[in-house]
């Protein structure tokens, strides 16, 4: 005789519906980060102008020496381009949380994501804490865990 199949967990309408909108919101957080993250490319714009001398720097009522200069010049470039860099891959990572919450794919990084979102503060702390007020039901991690695609 054939084994029941063991029947797979299905969502509330509630925790459905709340799910779609929690991935709607992370687009639209990741959208706006992305935005918020290009910020620094003012601070590499300023960078730029150092090393090229069209913004003179003054030292001490001076002008400062070229080995100052570059050195202001780099580090400037270097910091915002690493702010760039991370609040971009923080973005792309919200947006890809998104799409696998309408999926009902890689619980663990959405937990991950909305708890690195917790710092976006306010939009993102909001966000992350419906989140993860959502993704802990055992109810909801159930259905991610029983999903066809979860581990494809």
């Amino acid at each position: 005789m054939d084994a029941p199949l063991p029947s797979t967990p299905t969502l509330s309408p509630d925790d459905a519906s709340q799910l779609r909108l929690l991935s709607i919101f992370h687009y639209v957080v990741a959208g706006l980060t992305g935005l918020f993250s290009l910020f620094p490319l003012i601070h590499v714009g300023l960078g730029v102008a150092a090393l090229t001398g069209v913004m003179p720097i003054e030292s001490n009522g001076g002008t400062a020496s070229l080995g100052e200069t570059r050195l202001f010049g780099w580090m400037f470039i270097g910091i915002g381009s690493v702010l760039i860099l991370c609040g971009l891959t923080l973005a792309g990572f919200m947006a890809y949380a998104g799409r696998c919450l309408a999926r009902q794919q890689r619980h663990t990084l959405c937990l991950v994501v909305a708890a690195l979102s917790c710092m976006l503060m306010p939009l993102g702390t909001v966000l992350g804490v419906f989140t993860l007020i959502v993704l802990l039901r055992p109810a909801v991690k159930a259905a991610f865990d029983a999903s066809p695609t979860a581990h494809a």
